[in-house]
C-alpha cells in the first residue's frame, strides 16, 4: 500500500497520520481503511481512534505502550525510548502490512426530513441565495447521496459531503442560541444534522424525528464515519408519527 503520510505529535498522548491535504472521497477511503484497520485489531496500549477528513488521530497511554512494547518480541528497536518514537514505528509497521484493496462496507442510511413550517426556518433564504424555488432546494437536497466524513461539534453530529453546489449556502452571519436535535442544516457545501439542542449557525432547512444520540444505547451513534446518507421528504404528519414511533 504506498501512500504518502504525515506524522506529527499532538500533544504527549496522541499522534496524527495526515493522509493529504486534499479533501476528496479517495483520500477518505484511506482515512477508513486505516482506522477500521487499527479499530479491529488495536495496538496495545491505544486508547481511541479518531477518524476526521483527511486524518486519523491516535489516542495512547504512553507508560502502558512502552512497557507492553519493551518487553516482548517484536520489530521495535529496543532502544527506542520515548512513546512517541514507538507508537510511530508501530502505525508504521501497520500501515506497511495493510493489504492493497482492503473493502469497507459503508452503510447506506435513509433519513426522513420534513422541509415544513418551523422545521425549515432557513429554507427560503437558501432557495434565494442560489435563485432557486424551496421545492429546487428540496429536490437536490433529497435526491443525493452523501458520505459522513466525520463526527464531531457535539456527539452524533455528522459532517457530511457530496452536497450539489447548486443549494450552497455559507453558514448565518449570527448563528441562534437554540437549534433543536434533529435541524438539518446547510454550511457552504456540507450538509449536517444537529444531534443535540445546542447553538449553532447552519443554515436550517428540514428536521428528522429520528434520534441520533442515545448515550444509553452501547452504540450511542446512528451514524458513523463513512455511512452514506439518503434523505428523503415527509410530511409534518409523517414526521409526527415516526417521532412518536422513537420514544
Amino acid at each position: 500500500m504506498t501512500i504518502n503520510i504525515q506524522f506529527y505529535p499532538l500533544g504527549e498522548q496522541a499522534i496524527v497520520a495526515k493522509f493529504d491535504s486534499e479533501l476528496n472521497e479517495n483520500t477518505y477511503e484511506q482515512v477508513c481503511n486505516f482506522s477500521r484497520s487499527l479499530e479491529q485489531n488495536p495496538i496495545i496500549g491505544t486508547i481511541e481512534t479518531v477518524p476526521t477528513f483527511t486524518t486519523v488521530t491516535i489516542y495512547y497511554d504512553p507508560f502502558e505502550l512502552v512497557r507492553a512494547y519493551q518487553s516482548k518480541d517484536n520489530n521495535i528497536n529496543k532502544s527506542t525510548q520515548s512513546s512517541y518514537n514507538i507508537i510511530l514505528a508501530l502505525i508504521q509497521d501497520r500501515i506497511a502490512k495493510m493489504k492493497k484493496n482492503i473493502t469497507i462496507e459503508h452503510r447506506t442510511i435513509k433519513i426522513p426530513v420534513c422541509y415544513e413550517g418551523d422545521f425549515a426556518p432557513d429554507l427560503e433564504y437558501v432557495a434565494m441565495y442560489n435563485q432557486l424555488s424551496t421545492e429546487e432546494v428540496i429536490q437536490n437536497h433529497s435526491e443525493g447521496e452523501y458520505l459522513v466524513y466525520m463526527l464531531g461539534f457535539a456527539p452524533g453530529f455528522p459532517y457530511m459531503g457530496g452536497m450539489s453546489s447548486k443549494i450552497a449556502t455559507p453558514r448565518r452571519s449570527e448563528p441562534r442560541v437554540l437549534v433543536s436535535a434533529g435541524s438539518v442544516g446547510i454550511a457552504g457545501e456540507q450538509t449536517g444534522i444537529y444531534s443535540l439542542d445546542s447553538p449553532g449557525g447552519w443554515q436550517i432547512i428540514g428536521r428528522t424525528p429520528l434520534t441520533l444520540f442515545q448515550p444509553e444505547n452501547e452504540s450511542p451513534t446512528l451514524l458513523r464515519a463513512g455511512d452514506r446518507i439518503q434523505f428523503y421528504s415527509i410530511s409534518i404528519d409523517e414526521y409526527t408519527v415516526l417521532e412518536e414511533k422513537q420514544k
